[in-house]
């Protein structure tokens, strides 16, 4: 990953965390390891392009460890790294929040 100044720290941590898909690879990964078919499994409505491009622009970033098992057919498991593993509380608190506010965001959505 290139280089950057940050202004602040939301700064940082949406740069990271950017976009609609990292934040769920990064919940569904919690539980452990997982291949890519199980993943784009998980990640309802990920194209198989965007999960290769999320996967590895986390990896880039040190938080997903891309692990490859040579054997007949190749197996790739993706897992946390220590450091994917420090976003998890901030991870769990913006998915309270959300689930205590979806009625009320999926409502506002509608109308």
């Amino acid at each position: 990953m290139p280089n950057r100044i940050y202004t602040c720290g939301i700064d940082a941590a949406v740069d990271v965390m950017g976009g609609k898909w990292k934040g769920l690879i990064l919940w569904w990964l919690q539980e452990g390891p997982l291949r890519f078919g199980e993943l784009r499994r998980s990640v309802e409505g990920i194209s198989e392009r965007v999960l290769i491009v999320q996967l590895r622009e986390l990896e880039g970033h040190g938080l997903v460890h891309r692990e490859v098992h040579h054997q007949v057919p190749p197996k790739v498991e993706y897992s946390l790294t220590d450091f994917g593993r420090t976003l998890l509380p901030s991870l769990n608190v913006l998915g309270a929040w959300g689930e205590a506010n979806m009625e009320r965001l999926q409502n506002r959505a509608r109308g």
